[in-house]
């Protein structure tokens, strides 16, 4: 079941990106649009600050959404707990 959250909300992560990229570079510079190539919490945050003017609050909310689900999920599958055990003997 955590597999299976991690991966939907991955999948939907993505995909969610993806569109605001899109937006971002016809509203934007192209500068901008480069800038959340490489780093997506900076396409995360204009989304959400320009949610209201370019009509992406739905995406952003199913955004959200996907990055509570891909946190359950990766509790769920155990991999938060993995770098807790990092230079313990096994």
């Amino acid at each position: 079941m955590g597999i299976l959250l991690l991966s939907l909300g991955g999948l939907g992560w993505l995909i969610c990106w993806i569109i605001v990229l899109i937006k971002m570079f016809k509203t934007e510079k192209p500068l901008l649009g480069i800038i959340g190539i490489f780093c997506g919490i900076w396409a995360y945050i204009w989304g959400w600050m320009n949610s209201g003017k370019h009509g992406l609050q739905k995406i952003m909310l199913i955004w959200t959404g996907c990055i509570i689900l891909y946190i359950i999920g990766a509790i769920m599958s155990g991999n938060f707990s993995a770098s807790a055990h990092i230079g313990t003997s096994p």
